[in-house]
């Protein structure tokens, strides 16, 4: 399951479950329309604690997405994870798609106020890894 949320500092997206590659293009597809009206830059806060490691195929289509979302004028990003395998699964498309340097990763597992951190990255500019 996927959910794309207009938020102040851009969009709020949520992935939940085992998200396979026919589920991930047809979120490419809603973002496609959603970004339309996006303003000139903005932020983006993925909360992905409860997704499960993507498939091969169904990767692809988020490195698609990611570009999109790079290409409309995401100037942060900011991902939630509560899963080691998920964190270095998007760590490594993070480095493939080229917006690692614009994306921070938290783990919620270890962070208590992780919501906060990221959009005080998004919104702010305080680098959680700092």
């Amino acid at each position: 399951m996927y959910k794309i949320e207009k938020k102040d500092y851009g969009y709020k997206l949520t992935f939940d479950g085992f998200i396979k590659a026919d589920e991930m293009k047809l979120w490419v597809d809603e973002s496609k329309k959603t970004l339309v009206g996006a303003p000139k830059e903005f932020g983006v806060f993925v909360d992905m604690r409860t997704l499960k490691p993507l498939p091969a195929d169904a990767q692809t289509h988020m490195q698609d997405g990611q570009k999109l979302y790079k290409k409309k004028g995401m100037v942060r990003s900011v991902v939630i994870l509560d899963n080691v395998i998920t964190k270095m699964q998007f760590r490594r498309i993070g480095k493939e798609t080229g917006i690692y340097e614009w994306e921070r990763y938290i783990d919620a597992s270890s962070v208590a106020d992780w919501e906060k951190v990221g959009i005080d990255w998004l919104s702010k500019g305080i680098d959680p890894d700092k």
